[in-house]
């Protein structure tokens, strides 16, 4: 145990920062993505219900969060195959069919969600959703469409940027920085629905079931491989921690402003709306610019995750270098997922926030099916080799499982109670 514990000290100590830099992208890609519309009205209700008393959760996502991708990252260098072709190949074609079924249904809902999460942000500034949901959706399709992952990429990390917004929002505020750290730290469990939902739903934004299937594709479209493993688990720590700050600052920003004045939102653009006259015109706008960046990178991600695991899982062909000839399915998922999507939101009078936060739970229910199937081929010696899952990643992993059942399940006993 020593000899291989010494080895991979060595390769820490020998990272070479180039090699570093070149694999950053799709941790980073695939955290932030998830700190999405959803993510930011789930973050503002908690912040404006419960004030701080939600912080504590996320240093324990953050970690939860290092463990899915890290696993879903070490089996694209180790097998140089994606999520749904692993299912596929271990679980047969019946079970597989039957996931994919399960993340078409929950990714298309998440899709809905960012361009409701575009309308609402664009609605700050005056841009009506029959405006801004067309030309978003259209630019989303034209993005993934660009035919070359590299160049996607370069753009999703552009756009990812703007998070920074959120964390300028929370200085501007000038929050009791201390009460905030002592919650972050030390947990502050309540009872009822609406706590416990929050919950659930905060580990579906933070866990999305289609960010494992991201985090195995990034790395097999980067060619990654067994050396460059250190190098992965590098990126998807600095996608991991840097998500969890974008999150933590949301809580701060509306615990901070609006739980004190009693202002409970009931979506992300109340939440922007309800800061500028506490927190001045700047904030809102911060707050405006972050949930549009942040809506239209998840955006740009989830038609196209949704269509690679499907092909993969049926054997067609894939990929954003394919063409229409090479990949008709490939491409003809993306374009009906981002048209339903974005006709499904410009309905009038549709729940935008329902949509938004019924995605949320929707992945919290969901994730833990995905997550079985996760833990059981990554301890697979026969398809990991040396890399298979330790015993204690295994029940960490576990551990994660386990939690989101519970609290799914006590969600649903309280709202059957009526609490």
């Amino acid at each position: 145990m020593s000899a291989p514990k010494q080895a991979q000290g060595a390769e820490r100590q020998h990272l070479d920062p180039k090699l570093v830099l070149a694999a950053m992208g799709p941790g980073l890609v695939t955290a932030l993505a998830g700190a999405d519309a959803g993510g930011v009205a789930t973050y503002s209700t908690a912040g404006s219900l419960f004030g701080f008393t939600q912080l504590w959760t996320i240093p324990l996502m953050c970690f939860l969060l290092i463990v899915a991708q890290e696993t879903a990252a070490r089996m694209g260098c180790v097998t140089g195959k994606g999520f749904a072709s692993l299912i596929r190949e271990q679980y047969g074609v019946r079970l597989s069919a039957l996931a994919m079924l399960a993340v078409l249904a929950a990714n298309t809902t998440v899709t809905l969600s960012e361009f409701a999460g575009i309308a609402s942000a664009m609605g700050l500034f005056g841009i009506p959703a029959y405006v801004s949901v067309p030309i978003a959706a259209l630019a989303v399709w034209l993005i993934t469409m660009s035919g070359s992952y590299e160049r996607i990429e370069k753009v999703l990390l552009a756009i990812a940027c703007v998070f920074v917004t959120y964390i300028i929002a929370g200085f501007m505020i000038g929050p009791d920085w201390g009460d905030a750290l002592f919650n972050t730290f030390v947990p502050h469990i309540q009872s009822g629905t609406r706590y416990v939902s929050l919950l659930v739903a905060s580990i579906g934004t933070v866990i999305a079931p289609w960010m494992l299937f991201l985090g195995t594709s990034n790395v097999v479209e980067k060619n990654a491989r067994e050396e460059d493993l250190p190098y992965q688990r590098v990126d998807v720590i600095t996608g991991a921690v840097a998500a969890s700050i974008i999150s933590w600052f949301i809580i701060l920003t509306t615990g901070s402003v609006l739980f004190p004045a009693g202002i409970a939102v009931e979506s992300a653009e109340d939440a922007a709306a309800a800061l500028a006259p506490l927190a001045g015109r700047y904030a809102e706008v911060l707050f405006g610019a972050g949930l549009t960046g942040a809506s239209f990178l998840a955006a740009c991600v989830l038609p196209g995750i949704t269509s690679n695991a499907i092909c993969e899982a049926f054997g067609w062909e894939r990929g954003a270098d394919r063409s229409w000839g090479d990949a008709p399915v490939y491409r003809s998922i993306i374009t009906a997922v981002i048209v339903i999507s974005a006709v499904v939101v410009i309905i009038p009078n549709v729940n935008l926030f329902g949509i938004m936060m019924a995605a949320q739970v929707i992945n919290g229910v969901l994730l833990p099916v995905l997550l079985i199937f996760m833990v059981g081929i990554a301890s697979d010696r026969h398809v990991m080799g040396k890399y298979a899952n330790s015993r204690v990643w295994n029940v960490i992993t576990w551990f994660t499982i386990v939690s989101v059942i519970i609290l799914t399940i006590i969600m649903f006993v309280l709202q059957a109670l009526g609490y």
